[in-house]
């Protein structure tokens, strides 16, 4: 790990409250050592973790990946119920999925407008609205 990227997880991880343990800043490093917005899976970020070299168990890639949503670092996107991508980039945005090769990329935000949204029950309110739209290739 660079100086750089590690000066960049440390002030990434130093954004919330977590502490900066060696698993974390292994994660940090492969999420936003090159300052770049990513989308993962739990299981391709444990694949480029053991890549480096590091031996992080997949059991605490989730956990860790749960605590940097929760610590408000990143954002849990669910394209269907048994996939979840995290998201380093934590404003509202859009995305595409691309149904044939499994990816979450961002959407250009600007080209979305949404008009109304349906009137929600007595008691609650809207938390957030979450855009994903699904692509196939054509024939």
């Amino acid at each position: 790990m660079t100086p750089e990227v590690l000066e960049r997880s440390k002030s990434w991880l130093g954004q919330s409250a977590l502490r900066p343990t060696r698993q974390r800043l292994a994660l940090a490093s492969l999420l936003v050592g090159d300052g770049q917005d990513r989308h993962v899976t739990a299981e391709g970020l444990h694949e480029a973790v053991l890549g480096t070299g590091d031996r992080v168990s997949l059991a605490t890639v989730y956990n860790t990946l749960r605590a940097f949503c929760d610590a408000g670092l990143m954002q849990e996107v669910t394209v269907d119920g048994s996939r979840s991508y995290f998201d380093t980039r934590i404003d509202d945005h859009p995305h595409f999925y691309l149904e044939e090769d499994g990816d979450l990329t961002d959407a250009p935000a600007a080209e979305l407008e949404i008009k109304t949204l349906p009137s929600v029950p007595e008691g609650y309110e809207i938390a957030k609205v979450d855009v994903v739209i699904r692509l196939r290739k054509t024939s």
